[in-house]
């Protein structure tokens, strides 16, 4: 009976050492991880309301994304992402984003974190296609602290 005890005394010991999660998720409930999750919720939600401004707000001053490809001419940068942005969204109709983060990782030396995410989207472009497109990928974004707020560096 008493080993039973102290056994049991060892579980609870460790379930309350165990870090302490965001519900329905396996993400640790930190402040920066809330921070982050408010951040990625804030661009999904102006993705949908093709608002290339809110999407600039969003980015650090360092922001830089080569969209998969070595040609430097389609490279966004802070300065260019809200024209670019805007251009894109001429052309959609009614985009849906979906964004599940999956991990979150914070390297606290350098005031970075990373998020890998799996996103899945839908939207319409009369333009090009009568159909609506849909597309979905695993991605990472990368942010940093400017000013005691997290900002995106990478991965929109």
């Amino acid at each position: 009976m008493h080993n039973r005890f102290l056994a049991l005394c060892a579980v609870f010991l460790l379930a309350a050492c165990a870090p302490k999660r965001i519900p329905g998720t396996e993400l640790q409930d930190t402040n920066d991880t809330r921070a982050i999750l408010a951040l990625m919720e804030r661009y999904r939600a102006a993705l949908e309301a093709r608002d290339a401004k809110a999407i600039q707000a969003l980015v650090s001053p360092k922001f830089r994304d080569d969209g998969g490809t070595e040609d430097t001419e389609d490279d966004l940068t802070a300065a260019n992402i809200g024209p670019h942005m805007e251009a894109l969204f001429a052309k959609l109709q009614n985009p849906k984003v979906e964004i599940n983060v999956r991990r979150v990782e914070f390297r606290e030396d350098e005031e970075v974190a990373y998020a890998i995410y799996y996103w899945n989207a839908s939207w319409r472009m009369p333009g090009l296609n009568a159909r609506p497109q849909q597309d979905s990928e695993l991605e990472q974004m990368v942010f940093q602290k400017v000013d005691g707020d997290w900002k995106i560096v990478s991965g929109i």
